[in-house]
């Protein structure tokens, strides 16, 4: 019988380790856990990384998990709990409403989309899974920084730089927008992040009551927003969102929290 591969298992222990210990861990402590010599564990993370399995925070030189992991494990997503949780309510909102829906995470200082419900039209359209958001200008991200502590310190150690006339960088703005981000329990990006592009987004809450995720419509500004300017107003961009479709994603949102075991809705 073949000897298996030493460095393909212990890079295996270290992606189990980085999956199943704390959001970021360091080299020492990773090469503590492993038993492993500093020098080793540098590279075999540093292979990772060029790969894209592993991610390094910039701040900190903390490592982990990798965006390309999903990518790689796109068919296997449907046992993951949020999103498999989420797919009836997302279907269903993304048919109610005419637009397309994201649910989307936290992941290495942005948002990660994990599941894409694309528009039911005609329309040519590209998946977006595995995609980063940002956390300053989204509906999604702005939703997370409002309800999860480690969302908003991310955002506020970015560099919240302009993606249109519309985005919000001031640090004064930036938080007065997330006071009412937890005052209405939504978020709204009327073209701060894309020209001519809406969503509005609201939270997924765990058993505990932690946001875990975030679901949000998106698409062209004339359909996300009131014409007449009679909906609520978002944030602060060109136009009101309209209140049917924030009370849709919401209700989305909620039902996917009950299913995730949250008991407050």
């Amino acid at each position: 019988m073949a000897k298996n591969i030493q460095s393909l298992e212990r890079a295996a222990a270290m992606l189990r380790l980085l999956a199943g210990g704390e959001r970021r861990l360091g080299l020492s402590d990773i090469a503590s856990s492993l038993g492993l010599a500093k020098g080793t564990a540098h590279g075999i993370l540093r292979t990772l990384q060029a790969e894209g399995f592993v991610e390094q925070d910039a701040l900190s030189g903390r490592y982990q998990l990798g965006a390309e992991l999903l990518r790689l494990g796109n068919s296997y997503l449907d046992v993951h709990e949020l999103r498999a949780r989420a797919l009836v309510w997302t279907d269903d909102l993304a048919r109610s409403s005419g637009e397309s829906v994201h649910l989307g995470v936290l992941h290495q200082g942005g948002v990660l989309v994990v599941h894409h419900v694309f528009r039911p039209d005609d329309s040519r359209q590209v998946l977006e899974v595995g995609a980063m958001q940002p956390l300053y200008s989204t509906a999604l991200g702005k939703v997370l920084c409002a309800f999860d502590p480690v969302a908003h310190s991310d955002a506020l150690e970015a560099e919240r730089r302009p993606l249109t006339p519309h985005t919000v960088t001031l640090p004064e703005r930036f938080e007065a927008e997330l006071s009412a981000v937890r005052e209405k329990g939504w978020a709204s990006d009327v073209e701060e992040t894309w020209q001519g592009v809406a969503a509005v987004a609201a939270p997924i809450r765990d058993r505990h009551g932690m946001a875990v995720g975030a679901i949000a419509a998106t698409g062209a500004t004339e359909r996300i927003c009131d014409p007449e300017g009679a909906g609520d107003r978002g944030d602060g961009g060109p136009g009101r969102i309209r209140t049917d479709l924030v009370a849709a994603v919401r209700d989305c949102a909620r039902a996917v929290s009950r299913d995730i075991g949250n008991g407050r809705f």
